[in-house]
């Protein structure tokens, strides 16, 4: 060791209360001050914490993950912490942590739980004590889940604020303010037979903005539509956590019973306009099977993006004089508020890029299917070299079979170094020694191990991927150029930008194709011209 002194960190967990945190912070920088005296050769480093944050998971504790980062860097030689629990609650990350900061030489003392990682059994001992913890969570978990439906059923309210209503305390009152905007938007679709696009824009355009809204859209007008809180009811428990250990959240669809209770608090509006509300969402909205017919109804649905602003393109069709149907795309956000502004809210919305005809994007599809089979022997043989390179990859892939054996042959010697100790054929002191050269020569086996399997698996994949694009390209040989179903197959988006350009990106083909057009024309007359093409590589 180079240093005179280990340089010890100590970790905790506090409070989120700020008295607590600070008593407790005081109290325990004393504990670990009064332990690390005990030790003469010891010096704190620094005491890390989290306040109030689970110990099922790491990926949010800032003062544990800033420790592991300084114990990395080599600032740190060891790591104080009280319990196993205050450490992590998840057995996987305990052991996983705990195993890296041994590699690096940084071993972790539990003191009460009397356990120190550097010692030959301190990995058994620690995923005991660490299943234990885990255990303990998961039953402090259901623990919790149980009181908080107990509350729920009692009428406690367990969220936040929402348009038209505050939450303080478990309860829900009207905001006054807000209040007549949630009405207007019930009245504007119930009564007026207004869609939820055109409640949007109005409210928009009449500067109702509430604090609860970021940007008024048909999915929000929606979401207030279909909300029991509304007309006084309450329903909770919409959405589960399926696992303590993520804490992940999940749409509630059956999993677990939901708690409804009708009549809970002040209604905003009556319940005559809110079943009126419900039967008419019901009319409106299409059965599955129209669901269905629509969402596959044309072959770029879905496919189509708006180069300026990342919106999605929509179909807008129109009957014109002589009885012909009028088909063109529209950027979602120019369609819905125009070109870009600043709205009275301060938002920017709308959008300046145009719309697109059909036939400029069927002209765009059989243009590039004529360019993969007009190239098509040249495009295999491209990707044929593609293969040949990776398979001579895999060729001179590190022999991961040698690399095992000799991890086998110095585990071999570990464990024998260990019998010779016993034997007294070699002192304790020698074993030390022996033992961290050997762990140090399967440390680094080790990681080249890893890195040649994930290498391979790279190349393996990589290899799938290419072999995946030659029958690809013989697929779309086979069909007829001008067939929508083979564009609704291989078409996999359409970038449609501002200068009069088309991006074109199909499914299985390693590169994107940016075309130049020119339309002219109306009606049969119309046309598109392809001026120029560019080949584009995946990002």
């Amino acid at each position: 060791m180079n240093h005179e002194k280990l340089r010890v960190a100590a970790y905790c967990r506090v409070s989120t209360d700020k008295d607590d945190q600070t008593n407790s912070l005081i109290s325990q920088r004393r504990y670990f001050a009064d332990y690390i005296d005990q030790h003469k050769d010891w010096v704190l480093n620094d005491v890390y914490f989290d306040e109030g944050i689970s110990g099922t998971q790491t990926k949010k504790r800032a003062g544990f993950n800033a420790m592991i980062e300084e114990a990395m860097r080599g600032g740190i030689d060891l790591i104080l912490t009280k319990e196993v629990c205050r450490f992590a609650r998840n057995t996987v990350d305990t052991l996983s942590y705990t195993r890296k900061l041994k590699d690096n030489g940084i071993g972790v003392v539990f003191t009460i739980d009397n356990i120190d990682t550097r010692d030959a059994d301190g990995e058994l001992r620690l995923t005991i004590m660490a299943s234990i913890a885990q255990e303990e969570s998961r039953k402090t978990s259901e623990r919790v889940k149980w009181g908080q439906k107990r509350r729920m059923e009692q009428g406690v309210v367990f969220g936040r604020d929402l348009l038209g209503y505050t939450v303080q305390n478990g309860t829900l009152s009207i905001n006054e303010e807000e209040a007549p905007v949630v009405r207007a938007i019930f009245h504007k679709f119930t009564n007026e037979g207004k869609g939820a696009h055109v409640i949007a824009r109005e409210l928009l355009e009449e500067g109702m903005r509430p604090m609860q809204v970021k940007l008024w859209s048909n999915a929000t007008i929606l979401r207030v539509l279909k909300n029991e809180k509304y007309v006084g009811d309450l329903c909770q428990k919409k959405t589960y956590t399926p696992n303590y250990l993520t804490h992940s959240k999940k749409y509630n669809r059956g999993n677990e019973e939901m708690v409804y209770l009708k009549d809970h608090h002040e209604p905003i509006i009556d319940r005559e306009l809110w079943n009126r509300t419900q039967a008419e969402l019901l009319r409106r909205s299409p059965s599955e099977d129209i669901k269905s017919k629509h969402s596959n109804r044309y072959w770029c649905s879905g496919k189509l993006c708006c180069g300026l602003c990342g919106q999605r393109y929509v179909s807008r069709t129109k009957k014109l004089k002589n009885g012909d149907i009028y088909k063109a795309w529209r950027c979602y956000a120019a369609a819905n508020h125009g070109t870009k502004k600043i709205s009275s809210s301060g938002e920017q919305i709308g959008c300046d890029n145009g719309s697109i005809n059909e036939k400029a994007l069927l002209t765009c599809m059989h243009y590039c299917i004529c360019i993969l089979q007009t190239n098509q022997k040249e495009l295999k043989q491209e990707i044929m070299q593609e293969i040949k390179e990776i398979k001579g990859k895999h060729e001179k892939k590190t022999d991961t079979k040698r690399i095992q054996e000799k991890m086998d042959t110095l585990a071999a010697k570990k464990r024998k170094a260990i019998d010779l100790m016993l034997d007294g054929l070699i002192t304790k002191s020698d074993l030390r020694e022996q033992t961290k050269w050997y762990e140090e020569q399967l440390a680094e086996l080790s990681e080249s191990l890893n890195a040649a399997g994930k290498q391979d698996k790279a190349n393996s994949a990589e290899l799938r991927e290419y072999e995946s694009y030659l029958g690809a390209l013989d697929e779309i040989m086979s069909f007829d150029e001008s067939n929508e179903s083979l564009y609704r197959e291989i078409l996999d988006k359409m970038v449609i930008c501002h200068d009069k350009t088309v991006e074109v990106w199909l499914k299985s083909v390693p590169f994107g194709m940016k075309l130049s057009i020119r339309s002219h024309g109306k009606n049969d007359d119309y046309h598109t011209e392809i001026l120029s093409m560019e080949m584009i590589e995946k990002a």
